[in-house]
């Protein structure tokens, strides 16, 4: 399959695009990467240099490739971080032009915001940006808990409350993937995902590793992972959560796994990439 993805880069770790793009590679598909920042590094280090894409620079590549007459072969769009109101302009035309160009396209929009740890980190506006414009748009939405919490002004500590919040952004989305959910009636010692569409849910947990300091991307890289399981087994047309939810799953942990073993800040995508096309633990998600 053919991704388009929106979204930023670093030079040195695996968040955006770069935590994207390998992933879905590994497992066979073409990724056209623009990118929305250069980084030397991302910003939970508390330093780094380089500068944001101008929004008409990030227009005139989607363009770019929009005149290759490659859009119609285009399966799925990826976005993430949002740096300004001008990018989110040309994240909605991008959109447009993807949806214009084939009909089938999906968009899975992960609404960048902030997380637990680090609370919000993205400009003022952004956050209404993905409330009011692009997360209704959208056809798979990707938050973590914090962004849940956030978007929708619900406060989650049960599975009950996630269910409920969840469904308060499908008003155009078909699902809703909580890439991370930490709740008050859950065992302490795993993590879990949780996929809500508007008549179903599935979960998925797994055990949580012990990490000093918790790898950036990890989100990222969860959200193109089951983008392209979904699609591969129908998208909206009928696609089956639950094995894109288990596979993606499983393929996070095994990378997870490789990056404590090594005792790596930074996931280790490259080093354990047949650990993610090949999980030697495998996970299920049950629907309830």
């Amino acid at each position: 399959m053919r991704f388009l993805s929106l979204q930023s880069h670093v030079a040195y770790g695996y968040v955006g695009n770069r935590a994207a793009t390998f992933p879905l590679q590994r497992l066979g598909h073409e990724v056209w990467a623009v990118n929305t920042v250069e980084f030397s590094n991302h910003t939970g280090y508390g330093a780094w240099r380089g500068r944001a894409a101008p929004a008409d620079q990030v227009g005139e590549i989607v363009q770019g490739i929009e005149a290759l007459g490659l859009l119609p072969r285009c399966d799925a769009l990826l976005t993430g971080y949002v740096g300004d109101a001008a990018l989110a302009d040309v994240v909605l035309d991008t959109a447009r032009r993807v949806r214009a160009a084939n009909p089938k396209a999906i968009w899975c929009c992960d609404p960048v915001l902030g997380d637990i740890d680090t609370g919000i980190y993205v400009k003022p506006g952004i956050d209404t940006f993905f409330r009011e414009h692009a997360i209704p748009a959208a056809d798979l939405v990707t938050p973590n808990h914090f962004e849940l919490e956030h978007l929708t002004g619900h406060r989650v500590s049960t599975m009950s409350e996630a269910l409920a919040a969840a469904r308060t952004l499908l008003k155009g989305p078909k699902l809703a993937l909580i890439t991370s959910l930490r709740r008050a009636d859950a065992p302490a010692d795993q993590i879990e995902m949780v996929a809500v569409s508007r008549d179903a849910a599935w979960r998925i947990a797994t055990p949580l590793i012990g990490f000093e300091i918790a790898p950036n991307g990890t989100g990222d890289a969860v959200a193109a992972l089951f983008t392209a399981h979904w699609l591969a087994s129908g998208g909206l047309a009928g696609g089956d959560v639950a094995d894109a939810l288990g596979k993606a799953a499983s393929s996070i942990f095994a990378v997870l796994q490789a990056t404590h073993e090594l005792g790596e800040r930074e996931l280790q995508l490259v080093a354990a990439q047949d650990r993610l096309v090949s999980p030697p633990r495998r996970f299920t998600a049950e629907r309830f």
